[in-house]
C-alpha cells in the first residue's frame, strides 16, 4: 500500500482530518461528505421520492467517481455537483424502460430495437392478460387444469395444417427443446453448409451440444445432397436436422437437397425430419417483391415431423419459439423437464393468440405492423418522405434507396423506398453529431448512415408519428 492511500485511509470523509487532528496534504482532503451531499437541495425531490437508503447508494456511487475524478489530477467536485451527479443516476434509472425510439433505420425486423411491433390488438391482449386473472391453465368447463397451449397450438393446426404445435421463450429454445427431448444422448444429422451461427453468438452445435445430442456433420460447406443424410444415418441417429439459411446465403457453386428429399430418406430410415425454419412467414414474401419465403405449411407438406418457427419474425407477434407438426413428437418436448424453464408466460401466449387471429381472419397485411410496412408502396412513401423533409427544411432532400426486412429473414432482399437525406456539408457538426442529437430526443429517433449522408426511412416510422420526426430533425438541425 503506497503512501498516499494510506493516507487517504485515514482521513475522515466529512472533514479531511487525520488521527494527529492535522490536515492532511491530500488530493482527496476536499471530497464532501456524505451527509454534506445530502443536505444539498438537488437531491431534495430524490429525498421524497426514494428510500433513504436508495439515495444514501447513488451519493456513495457519484463520490466514488468524484474520488476517481481526483485521482486523475482533477479538483475536487463541491457537494452540489456531486448532488447532481447522485440525482442524475436516480433519474435515469427512474425512466421507464425500453424506451420508445422511432425506427427510420428502414430495418423493418431490428434485432436491437425489438423485432416486430405488435399490432393494437395484441397489445391490447397483452395487457389484459397482464392485468386480470385469467383461463391460462384452467378448463372452465370441467373445472379442471389444462394446457396453457391449447388455443394458440387449435389456431396453428387451423392455419398451418400441424397436428399439435407447443411454444417456449424463442426460436432457439424450441430447438433447444426439441434436440433434449429427441436427441439426448444420440445422433442428430445435419449438413455441413447448416451448422451456423444464428445471431448473438449461439451457433447450432453449441444447441445440440447443450441438448445432449451429438451432432453428425454431412455433405461439405457448399454442397449436400440426399445420399449424404442417407449414408450417415444409423442405428443411433434420433432425428436428421435441416436448418433453414434465414440469415446467410451460399452462392456459387452450391447444391442444397431439397426439403422433400431429404424427408424421403428420413422416412425410409425410420427417423423424424426436423425443420428449424425460423422466419415464420404465414403470408406469400413473393407477392411483396421478395424472394419466396417457405411457409411452415409448406414445410409440414414437404415431409417435416417438427418445424419450428420464431413468433417476432415475419410472423409479427412476440418473442416466441413455436415448434410445430406430428403430435407425438410435440407431446414428448411438452412433457420433456426443459419444457418448463423454456415456456412462454401468459403475455406472450395472448398476444401471439391475437396475432394469429389476424391471419385467420384474412386481415394480417392491414393490422400487423410487420406486413404492413413490407407491403407499403414506394409512392406512399415518397409522399411522407416528402412532407418530412418539408418540415425539416432546405437541408432536407428526398432520394431513391432501399428498405431491408432484417432480423435474419431474407438475406439480400430489399424493397424500393424513398428516403430523406442529410449530406455531411448541410450540418455544422456532422452527420455524426446529427444523429446523436436525433439519438438524444424524446422520443429518439434512429436512422441510418451512408456514404457521408443521414438517411431516414419512413418504411419503418408509424404514419402517426412522421410530424414528431420531422419536428426532430428540424430541432435537430437547428441545434447545429
Amino acid at each position: 500500500m503506497g503512501v498516499a492511500e494510506r493516507e487517504y485511509q485515514r482521513l475522515d470523509a466529512g472533514t479531511g482530518a487525520c488521527d494527529n487532528g492535522e490536515v492532511a496534504a491530500n488530493p482527496y482532503r476536499n471530497l464532501p461528505s456524505v451527509d454534506r451531499v445530502l443536505a444539498d437541495a438537488a437531491l431534495g425531490e430524490a429525498l421524497v421520492g426514494y428510500e433513504r437508503a436508495v439515495v444514501v447508494e447513488a451519493v456513495r456511487e457519484a463520490l466514488e467517481g468524484a474520488r476517481a475524478s481526483v485521482t486523475t489530477g482533477r479538483d475536487a467536485p463541491e457537494a452540489g455537483a456531486v448532488a447532481a451527479d447522485a440525482a442524475a443516476r436516480l433519474a435515469r434509472e427512474r425512466r421507464a424502460w425500453p424506451a420508445p425510439v422511432i425506427n427510420a433505420t428502414g430495418v423493418i425486423l431490428h434485432t436491437n430495437l425489438g423485432r416486430a411491433p405488435l399490432s393494437e390488438a395484441s397489445v391490447r391482449a397483452a395487457a389484459n392478460a397482464a392485468a386480470e386473472y385469467s383461463d391460462l391453465e384452467l378448463d372452465l368447463e370441467t373445472g379442471k387444469r389444462s394446457s396453457r397451449h391449447r388455443a394458440v397450438a387449435a389456431l396453428l393446426r387451423r392455419l398451418m395444417g400441424a397436428e399439435d404445435a407447443v411454444v417456449v421463450n424463442n426460436n432457439a429454445g424450441a430447438v433447444l427443446l426439441a434436440m433434449a427431448a429427441l436427441g439426448a444422448g444420440r445422433e442428430v444429422v445435419v449438413a455441413r453448409g447448416e451448422a451456423s451461427e444464428i445471431g448473438g453468438g449461439f451457433r447450432i452445435p453449441d444447441v445440440l451440444r447443450q441438448s445432449g445430442a451429438r451432432m453428425v456433420e454431412v455433405g461439405t460447406v457448399n454442397r449436400t445432397y440426399a445420399r449424404d443424410y442417407a449414408d450417415a444415418i444409423g442405428p443411433e441417429t434420433a432425428a436428421v436436422l435441416v436448418v433453414h439459411r434465414s440469415n446467410f446465403r451460399v452462392v456459387g457453386f452450391t447444391h442444397e437437397a431439397a426439403l422433400a428429399e431429404v424427408a424421403v430418406v428420413a422416412k425410409q430410415r425410420g427417423v423424424p425430419l426436423l425443420h428449424d425454419l425460423g422466419s415464420g412467414a404465414l403470408l406469400d414474401t413473393a407477392a411483396y417483391g421478395l424472394a419466396h419465403e417457405w411457409t411452415p405449411g409448406e414445410s409440414i407438406a414437404a415431409g417435416a415431423g417438427l418445424v419450428f418457427v420464431s413468433g417476432d419474425k415475419l410472423l409479427g407477434g412476440p418473442q416466441a419459439g413455436i415448434a410445430l407438426g406430428d403430435a407425438a413428437l410435440v407431446e414428448r418436448m411438452a412433457r420433456h423437464p426443459l419444457a418448463r424453464p423454456l415456456r412462454a408466460d401468459k403475455m406472450t401466449l395472448a398476444a401471439l393468440h391475437a396475432t394469429l387471429l389476424h391471419y385467420l381472419r384474412g386481415e394480417a397485411e392491414r393490422e400487423v405492423p410487420v406486413w404492413r410496412m413490407i407491403a407499403a408502396s414506394a409512392e406512399e412513401l415518397d409522399a411522407r418522405a416528402r412532407a418530412v423533409a418539408e418540415a425539416a427544411g432546405a437541408s432536407a432532400r428526398v432520394v431513391d434507396g432501399e428498405s431491408t426486412v432484417g432480423g435474419g429473414s431474407l438475406p439480400g432482399d430489399t424493397l424500393p423506398t424513398r428516403l430523406v437525406s442529410i449530406s455531411a456539408e448541410d450540418d455544422r457538426g456532422g452527420v455524426e453529431e446529427l444523429a446523436r442529437r436525433l439519438r438524444a430526443g424524446a422520443p429518439a429517433s434512429l436512422g441510418r448512415i451512408e456514404g457521408g449522408r443521414l438517411l431516414l426511412d419512413l418504411r419503418t416510422v408509424f404514419p402517426g408519428q412522421d410530424a414528431v420526426l420531422g419536428a426532430a430533425l428540424e430541432a435537430a438541425l437547428g441545434a447545429g
